[in-house]
């Protein structure tokens, strides 16, 4: 090989190596909802930046728990503002950053295939039902928006005894596919993405608690700057086309 072919070679190796040193790894902790969509981002995001996030996809009162115990979170996106108000109050967040970022719509999904004759929240009290599936309603947002839709319309107390508590939103999802729950309380983003289900009935955004994503980075975050450009990116056009297309709406 000519010397100066060899320098031409050495040069690139230099150069690409340069940018690999100044990408980052960022692990972002996002809700279990926001997985599909999320995963394309990333996809995205990496190409563009080169940066790769690392995405620990599950309840948010288990992610923030983590965060509390000091797992090695750079950006935290879960499916409301109290979980993002409970690390604020610990001072675990940089309170510059966060931003209310989507919206969501709570639906009751049934079977694709024969599914539960239901057609709205009050008929969740036939004897036909037998098991209601939530998201954990004490502390996972999902389950805690479900119930406290269910106690607004007075349904609560009615079904009680039919609830089945899940880990997440897409444990509740899973139950209703497989048959385990003849109905289920989840995200209009999860039911969207199942073949296996149906939309029964949608709860009005009147009816329904508001439901938000708020975004922020992590307070001891070893990757600031890289964490910050990735919140900002999260609200860009092109990240805001991704959301749309899996079902999201904007904050507010």
């Amino acid at each position: 090989m000519k010397k100066t072919n060899r320098l031409a070679v050495s040069l690139v190796a230099f150069a690409l190596a340069s940018l690999s040193s100044l990408a980052a790894d960022l692990n972002v902790f996002a809700a279990a909802s926001l997985s599909d969509a999320l995963k394309e981002i990333a996809a995205n995001y990496a190409a563009a930046s080169g940066d790769k996030l690392h995405l620990n996809l599950a309840s948010s009162s288990l992610l923030a728990r983590q965060i509390k115990e000091g797992a090695p979170a750079d950006v935290f996106f879960p499916a409301d503002e109290l979980k993002m108000d409970d690390l604020a109050k610990d001072n675990l967040i940089a309170p510059d950053t966060r931003r209310s970022l989507l919206g969501n719509t709570l639906v009751i999904v049934v079977a694709a295939d024969r599914g539960a004759p239901i057609s709205s929240p009050k008929d969740l009290a036939s004897s036909v039902i037998v098991h209601v599936a939530l998201a954990e309603p004490e502390t996972v947002p999902a389950g805690i928006y479900a119930r406290t839709y269910l106690q607004n319309a007075g349904l609560w107390e009615k079904l009680s005894h039919k609830i089945v508590p899940t880990e997440n939103v897409r444990a509740c999802l899973a139950a209703v596919e497989s048959g385990n729950a003849d109905a289920g309380f989840v995200y209009k983003t999860d039911a969207l993405i199942s073949k296996k289900v149906r939309i029964a009935c949608e709860i009005p955004s009147a009816a329904g608690p508001k439901i938000s994503y708020p975004v922020a980075v992590v307070k001891d975050t070893k990757h600031a700057d890289a964490a910050r450009k990735l919140t900002t990116y999260l609200a860009s056009p092109e990240a805001s086309a991704v959301f749309k297309k899996y079902g999201f709406l904007p904050a507010n």
